[in-house]
This record gives structure tokens, sequence and C-alpha cells, in this order.
């Protein structure tokens, strides 16, 4: 259709696979909500990369790893997805419900 820009796609995965990922140390983990939320609770090995002053060049490098990106919910990682998606980053994957569906299912945060 004229006029319409389809949405980039955003790859989902579940707290179960993001768990078995950070066992076998296949990714890096990208945490974009604010530090004071971070500071309250997040997924171990998580690095802080606020959405508020998200950008794409300032992801590690992945190498081999996947990174992935999370929030409380889905939605400023989705966020951040779309602004590595209109910088051309190779990043595609997040959390999805964010870490309320990491301690949904039981797994754990640190302080």
């Amino acid at each position: 259709m004229f006029g319409i820009e389809k949405k980039p796609t955003h790859k989902e995965i579940g707290p179960e696979e993001l768990a078995a990922m950070l066992k076998d140390r296949s990714v890096i983990l990208v945490d974009v909500r604010e530090p004071d939320e971070f500071a309250g609770g997040h997924i171990a090995g998580a690095i802080n990369l606020p959405l508020s002053r998200f950008a794409p060049d300032q992801l590690p490098p992945a190498g081999d790893k996947t990174i992935v990106l999370q929030c409380a919910g889905g939605k400023r990682s989705g966020m951040a997805l779309d602004r590595c998606a209109t910088a051309q980053a190779a990043v595609d994957t997040h959390l999805a419900g964010g870490i309320g569906a990491w301690k949904s299912a039981g797994l754990p945060v640190v302080a």
C-alpha cells in the first residue's frame, strides 16, 4: 500500500530460552531500563544501556554471541530494536514480556 511503512520484525525469545543462552554464554543481554530500575533488580550478567540515551553504536561487539535486548515488559526493548533497524545494526531480538516475564517464570534477579 502507498504511504504505509512496514515496521521491522522483532524476534522474541522467552525467559527459558534466555536462561539457557545465559547459561551457555551465547548471549549479550542489554537491559534498556533506566539506571534506577536496573539497580532495583536485574538479570545477572545484563549490561545497562537506558533507552533514554540508547544508541545502537554503543552496543558491545557481539562476536559469535547474540545480542538480546530487555526491559520491564517489552515495549522499550522493542523501541530500541526499532532504533537498531534504522541504524542497520544486526540486532533484532528481545525478551518477550521483559523482566516481568522473567520473574513470572520464577527466574532470579540480582540487585
